[in-house]
């Protein structure tokens, strides 16, 4: 497993973060979350990567047991505060003082540690003043309850901003959790050039784009049992995304050939993929059974030649989305529109 740092920061984390959104504590029992967080160690993953809004707070409870003994010094703990959590309250969500100082304690708890690598901002929040939200995340750092900071979703804008408030207080922002992967590319055209210049790095999110990339969803075939796109739990809606657009399956298997080439499975090459983008620290790939991410965890380090770069390109030509104003919406104006499962 190859480590990058994280920005500009003196952080190394794994170039395959683990993830346990839509899995731990709802999508998968307990005992098989422990194994595949343990798979994730076996193949040389330190970084993982969760949330208090996870499950509703269930899903840093399960990463919590299964790090339980493990070196803490030798892991990277991620989480995040923003979404609705505990009864859902007023004061349950955003990015207040109130709610990050209590959120932050809230994890630690769960995760059964007393600090994390990297608290996230999970969104943006319309209906706090910025001021307030750096404010309260220099105080966690001076606490030692989070040893960096970081960003989810924030647009160019909100970057810069948020990044001179933190210099202001004596911190710095030193990620972004976006979604990027080969189909859906926002972050390119603002996000990453304003991320270089401040020194943020980006943890992206669903590198195989809820699994549609590796190719199991094939045109005109029923769904494959066990799969994201059949769990009613909330997976389901996740994928419908992908699975709605028109012609994407057909070419999605049209890349078959060029991860065989490379001796890679279709989820190899879409992982690999994403860490060809400089800017990027860390990709998140989360698990339901232990091989999977065993499998995974071998797209560390993987070179793509730039002509089968050019290649997928040519392949994805027309579902390829590259508006940046798309990073905008995905932090509510109000707190009320945000999904309570999200």
């Amino acid at each position: 497993m190859e480590y990058r740092f994280l920005g500009a920061s003196g952080l190394q984390v794994t170039d395959i973060t683990y993830g346990n959104w839509l899995t731990h504590g709802s999508q998968v029992e307990n005992e098989t979350a422990i194994a595949c967080v343990h798979a994730a160690l076996d193949a040389g993953i330190t970084s993982f990567d969760t949330a208090d809004v996870y499950a509703n707070t269930a899903a840093e409870t399960v990463l919590g047991e299964a790090l339980k003994g493990q070196r803490r010094e030798s892991l990277e703990i991620f989480t995040k505060v923003f979404g609705q959590i505990g009864p859902k309250g007023p004061n349950d969500q955003g990015l207040s003082r109130k709610h990050i100082m209590e959120g932050i304690n809230g994890s630690l708890t769960r995760l059964q540690t007393d600090y994390v690598d990297l608290c996230q901002a999970h969104r943006y929040d319309h209906s706090v003043p910025l001021e307030e939200t750096m404010q309260a995340f220099a105080d966690v750092v001076r606490q030692g309850k989070a040893l960096y900071i970081g960003v989810s979703e924030w647009t160019a804008d909100q970057l810069r901003a948020g990044q001179e408030l933190a210099a202001e207080l004596g911190f710095r922002l030193v990620s972004n959790q976006p979604e990027y992967n080969m189909i859906h590319r926002v972050i390119e055209t603002e996000v990453c050039p304003a991320s270089r210049e401040l020194g943020i790095g980006q943890v992206v999110w669903s590198p195989i784009a809820q699994g549609v990339l590796t190719g199991k969803y094939k045109p005109g075939e029923p769904l494959p049992e066990g799969s994201r796109a059949t769990d009613e739990k909330g997976g389901n809606r996740m994928v419908d995304t992908w699975l709605s657009k028109e012609g994407l399956l057909e070419a999605v298997q049209n890349l078959t050939p060029i991860a065989d080439q490379m001796d890679l499975t279709m989820a190899q090459l879409a992982i690999a993929w994403v860490l060809q983008n400089k800017n990027v620290s860390s990709a998140i790939v989360g698990a339901s059974r232990p091989e999977q991410i065993t499998s995974n965890a071998k797209a560390s380090g993987v070179e793509i030649p730039e002509e089968l770069m050019v290649r997928i390109d040519e392949v994805l030509n027309g579902h390829i989305v590259t508006d940046a104003s798309q990073t905008a919406p995905r932090s509510p104006e109000s707190r009320r529109r945000w999904p309570a499962d999200a």
